[in-house]
């Protein structure tokens, strides 16, 4: 028998449902049961929702990742909710507790220390869970780091992927990165201030003299932003080590300058002199970017001029 719609005892137990702003007192209701996934300010205290602030002042429980970090935010709004951890370390124990609490008809506030909630944490697991329960999962957007990287950076934001941390050793950070080098977008990635000299000169090595933002402290007192080529970034902070919070965003890669006509017909007529016409098509395709029914009519007629086709039929 569900007992979704149950009022549980712990709901009255902290009858001050209010939040304070502005020196105001605010009193708001009891929120919805279900899982309510709340963004936080990344930095400066100000940037919440007032959405956010009624979600986490009417809520049965909120769940973080560290209880001192929300509790700074709670205080600053006069805000009584009780917390509960939600990290890496105790989510396997902790999220049939609060799915549990949720069936029974509390209202759980899920939080991160810092922005939006599921941006490398783990909180989609608890998120799955709840929604493979049955129970209703709703979001609060708000801040979020790389968002807030990314329009700041002064790089293309048409496309864009997030990348999270890259490994923390060397050769599995460099094969990563060989991985990202690939990929046509604005890459935005997560690093601590003890790594960002090697990663900056890892990415420089591997991503050659892409334009790249350094990213660290936003929202906060001593919020810096610096641009510059990767080569150049990484210079400015070796034999240093930065502090804060950092969010990387680097270039995509160059767009390929189209070959000449006579620049691919020298490539055609190689890889016809080693393979059939739909290989040499599909090989020099591969090379230069440009399309296979292009490549394909000119290496007929190249073919023709050398005395006959190699191979038939049209490249899928």
């Amino acid at each position: 028998m569900s007992t979704a719609n149950a009022t549980p005892p712990d709901r009255q137990d902290h009858p001050q449902r209010r939040y304070l702003l502005a020196s105001h007192s605010v009193d708001v209701g009891r929120i919805a049961p279900g899982l309510h996934v709340v963004a936080t300010p990344i930095g400066n205290l100000g940037d919440i929702t007032l959405r956010a602030l009624a979600t986490l002042a009417g809520a049965d429980l909120i769940a973080c990742e560290d209880t001192r970090v929300t509790r700074k935010l709670l205080d600053r709004y006069a805000i009584s909710t009780p917390l509960t951890p939600y990290h890496d370390h105790n989510a396997a124990a902790a999220r049939p507790k609060l799915l549990r609490r949720i069936a029974e008809g509390a209202a759980v506030a899920l939080v991160s220390d810092a922005g939006t909630p599921l941006v490398s944490d783990p909180g989609f697991k608890l998120v799955r869970a709840a929604q493979e329960a049955g129970h209703t999962v709703t979001t609060l957007p708000g801040a979020s780091a790389a968002l807030a990287a990314l329009t700041v950076a002064g790089l293309p934001t048409d496309q864009f992927l997030f990348a999270g941390f890259l490994p923390p050793k060397q050769a599995a950070r460099r094969a990563r990165i060989a991985e990202l080098a690939r990929i046509p977008a604005t890459l935005v990635v997560f690093e601590t201030g003890p790594r960002i000299a090697v990663t900056l000169a890892d990415l420089a090595a591997e991503l050659g003299g892409r334009e790249a933002a350094v990213c660290r402290e936003l929202t906060k007192m001593h919020e810096e932003i610096r641009r510059g080529d990767l080569a150049t970034l990484a210079q400015c902070y070796a034999g240093s080590e930065a502090r804060g919070e950092i969010v990387l965003v680097i270039a995509p890669p160059s767009a390929p300058e189209r070959p000449s006509a006579d620049d691919t017909d020298t490539l055609l007529r190689q890889a016809l002199a080693r393979v059939s016409l739909k290989d040499a098509v599909g090989e020099v395709a591969v090379a230069t970017g440009l399309s296979r029914r292009e490549l394909y009519q000119r290496a007929l007629a190249l073919a023709k001029e050398e005395g006959g086709e190699r191979g038939h039929g049209a490249p899928r």
